[in-house]
C-alpha cells in the first residue's frame, strides 16, 4: 500500500481542548484527522498539523466520508441537549456509529463518557464493575452512547473503550479552575451535607485517551480519574487557599435548594469516589498530576 494508508490515522471526533492536547501528545508519525463542524476553524487546525474535516454529528450525511479514514477513532463529542426525539438517546453516536460501519472498521475506538453515568453512590469508592444509573437526562444519553458503540465493537472487531471521566480542570483551560467561581463567592455545601467529587487533569487525561487507542482492551471501561479524595467544599477551599482567595461560605443542603442554580443542585446531589486502578495497572499510565493540588499549582 502507499505510504500514507500505511501509517496510522487518528480521527479525533469532538476536537476541542482535549482534543487538541491528545493530537500534541501523540507522536509525529501519526496522522490526526479532526472532525469539525465550523469551516472556519479549518485554518486553525491545519496550522496545528491536522488534517481537517468537515462534517457535522447533527447532520448524518456530511459524515459519509468518515467510513475508514481513521485507523483510530477517538470520540470525545458531547450528545446533544436540545432538539430530541427522544431525551434518553444520543442521535450523534448512533449517527457516527453508521457511518463508521460503512467500511473496513477500525481497529480501536475509543469514548469519552462521564462517571456521571453512576448516578448518586452514597460516597462509596466503586470500581468499573459498577452498574450505571443515571439520574439525569445528559448522563442516561451517554449510556446510551456507551451501548451503541459497544454493539459497533462486537458487530465490526474494532476494540472499543470506554473511558469514564470525571470533572477537567487546568490552569491552560477556559473555565479550568475554581477562580471565578471563588471570585464571586458562590456557596458550597456545609461538611455535614457536602458530597466526594473526583477530577482529572487535562493534560493527564489527554494521555489516557492515547493510551486508550493502544493499550485499551476491547468492550473494556476504565476510569479517567486522578487519586485526588476531596469532597467538593474541600476542593475549593484548597484552591481558594491556593490562589489566596476568601473560602466560600458554606450553606445547609435545604438553604443550597432556595438558593443554588438546578445545574449546580445536580452536581451537589451525587456523591462518589472513584477508583483508577485500571487505569494505572492496565492502560499503565503514571499520572502528572495525581492529585489538584499539584494540578492547580
Amino acid at each position: 500500500m502507499p505510504s500514507r494508508f500505511r501509517r496510522q490515522r487518528v480521527l479525533i471526533v469532538g476536537c476541542g481542548d482535549v482534543g487538541m492536547r491528545v493530537a500534541a501528545a501523540l507522536p509525529p508519525r501519526v496522522r490526526v484527522l479532526a472532525l469539525t463542524s465550523s469551516p472556519e476553524r479549518v485554518q486553525a487546525l491545519r496550522a496545528q498539523g491536522l488534517t481537517p474535516l468537515v462534517g457535522n454529528l447533527d447532520q448524518a450525511a456530511t459524515l459519509r466520508r468518515l467510513a475508514g479514514l481513521g485507523t483510530r477513532v477517538l470520540h470525545l463529542a458531547p450528545p446533544p441537549s436540545e432538539g430530541l426525539a427522544d431525551w434518553r438517546l444520543d442521535p450523534r453516536t448512533r449517527a457516527l456509529r453508521q457511518a463508521l460501519a460503512r467500511r473496513s472498521p477500525a481497529q480501536a475506538l475509543v469514548y469519552g463518557s462521564t462517571s456521571g453515568v453512576y448516578g448518586d453512590c452514597q460516597g462509596e469508592r466503586i470500581d468499573e464493575t459498577r452498574a450505571p444509573q443515571p439520574a439525569t437526562p445528559r448522563a442516561q444519553r451517554r449510556v446510551d452512547a456507551e451501548q451503541q458503540l459497544r454493539f459497533l465493537g462486537r458487530s465490526s472487531g474494532t476494540v472499543v473503550h470506554i473511558l469514564r471521566i470525571p470533572g477537567i480542570y487546568a490552569p491552560d483551560r477556559e473555565g479550568g479552575t475554581p477562580r471565578t467561581r471563588l471570585l464571586k463567592g458562590t456557596p458550597v455545601l456545609r461538611p455535614e451535607d457536602d458530597v466526594y467529587t473526583n477530577h482529572v487533569h487535562a493534560d493527564d487525561l489527554a494521555r489516557a485517551c492515547v493510551a486508550a487507542l493502544w493499550r485499551g482492551q476491547p468492550q473494556r471501561i476504565t476510569h479517567a480519574s486522578d487519586d485526588t479524595e476531596l469532597k467538593m467544599g474541600d476542593y475549593f477551599d484548597l484552591a481558594a487557599d491556593l490562589y489566596g482567595l476568601p473560602r466560600p461560605p458554606r450553606l445547609a443542603r435545604d438553604v443550597a435548594t432556595q438558593q443554588l442554580p438546578l445545574m449546580l443542585l445536580s452536581f451537589m446531589g451525587e456523591s462518589r469516589r472513584l477508583d483508577n486502578q485500571r487505569l494505572k495497572r492496565e492502560l499503565r499510565l503514571r499520572l502528572r498530576y495525581p492529585t489538584v493540588a499539584e494540578g492547580l499549582r
